[in-house]
């Protein structure tokens, strides 16, 4: 029997970090073939070429398209997109897979759904039906939806809504966030071996910060940045480390003002292109608070029950756990948020917080299920209407 080629995409650090163990499974079933294609930040330079830690991680990666453009105008945004098109269309004409997974809601990976779309390929989305108003991340994701053929969603709020834009539901799944398995079976570094890694000790109050630009909002970018360098500054004994923002518009402003804050205060502020997934999420753990936008505060951070100050609108409306403490972007509300996750009522209420997106063994069932489903019928879609059932 031929085995059944599945594709995966990644074009991100983080986003790679929520698939891994879904690749893993595909990888270790005898009867599938895994194809991983990677593309976007993973081989820039700039962003650390993070293709690497796949290869390290012991994958094959089967296509490497080139696409992201030295440009994070909204014009360089989208010739990036019509490269990604244009690349994305011979890789799979060359690989011919039965099924392509792809996670979130990025600009790559929308032109990737694409070119797989009119070539009648079917898509599995993971993590579809959540909602991010500050950020056209919001409408890639939906329309990513529009052209998926299997949807493993995160939550049961996120499945009904997946069903809610037309999707049957005998096609949408809530097997919860894979990249949370992944975290709870993960050998995760000690903290002398993150204080190697970092050259810095994690004696003094610490402060993990991912800042990404709210795409909706580009007029507020910097200066909200530069409220939350503000708010910083009220806390001088705090250890502060950054990630860096992603390939989005005005990412590289963000970036390059990160790092002229860091350079004011190189005895206590630090900033990464990327740490890679594991030292990130190892470092999360001993974090004191993790301060933002990123959605790995909202999805991941409560795993280790982490207080999270999460800043402005590009999180709004998506599921928020009580670990969580949502704040406008000027510097005095960041710098009262900061201050009651520091506090000890806060941090006593920590343990006991509810986690929302968790359940037992996602990626196995996400992989069987590619592995059983009937692809051929998933190819003709019908608009499923709620109003006519």
């Amino acid at each position: 029997m031929q085995k059944r080629k599945i594709a995966v995409v990644t074009g991100s650090r983080a986003e790679y970090g929520l698939l891994y163990l879904i690749m893993k499974e595909i990888q270790n079933d005898p009867d599938l073939e895994l194809q991983v294609i990677v593309t976007g930040m993973h081989l820039s330079p700039e962003f650390g070429l993070t293709y690497r830690f796949i290869e390290e991680d012991g994958f094959e990666i089967a296509a490497k398209i080139e696409m992201l453009l030295s440009s994070d105008t909204a014009a360089g945004i989208a010739k990036s997109m019509g490269l990604c098109l244009i690349s994305t269309t011979d890789t799979l004409h060359k690989l011919n897979p039965d099924v392509l997974v792809l996670l979130g809601d990025r600009f790559e990976t929308l032109a990737v759904t694409q070119a797989a779309l009119v070539q009648r390929i079917p898509v599995a989305h993971v993590h579809g039906g959540e909602l991010s108003e500050g950020a056209m991340d919001d409408a890639i994701r939906h329309a990513i939806t529009k052209m998926s053929h299997l949807h493993f969603v995160a939550a049961e709020s996120y499945r009904k809504r997946v069903i809610q834009l037309g999707e049957n539901p005998t096609t949408v799944f809530n097997f919860g966030a894979p990249g949370l398995e992944h975290m709870s079976k993960m050998q995760l570094h000690s903290r002398e071996k993150m204080e190697a890694v970092l050259q810095r000790k994690l004696t003094r109050k610490t402060f993990l910060i991912t800042y990404h630009p709210a795409t909706l909002a580009m007029a507020t970018t910097v200066s909200a940045l530069q409220n939350l360098f503000a708010s910083l500054d009220e806390f001088p004994d705090a250890q502060v480390i950054f990630t860096k923002a992603n390939a989005d518009e005005a990412g590289r402003i963000i970036n390059q003002k990160i790092d002229e804050y860091a350079a004011l205060h190189p005895e206590r502020v630090s900033a990464y292109t990327s740490l890679g997934n594991l030292n990130y999420l190892s470092l999360m753990q001993y974090a004191d608070v993790l301060i933002g936008n990123s959605s790995s505060a909202i999805i991941e951070a409560p795993f280790f029950r982490k207080a999270t100050v999460n800043i402005g609108s590009r999180q709004n409306k998506r599921l928020h756990a009580d670990t969580i403490i949502n704040c406008a972007e000027d510097t005095a509300s960041i710098t009262q948020a900061i201050t009651k996750a520091l506090s000890a009522d806060f941090q006593a209420s920590l343990p006991d917080a509810k986690l929302l997106y968790t359940k037992d063994d996602t990626a196995s069932k996400v992989k069987n299920m590619l592995k059983a489903v009937n692809l051929e019928k998933l190819i003709v879609k019908q608009f499923y209407d709620m109003e006519c059932v």
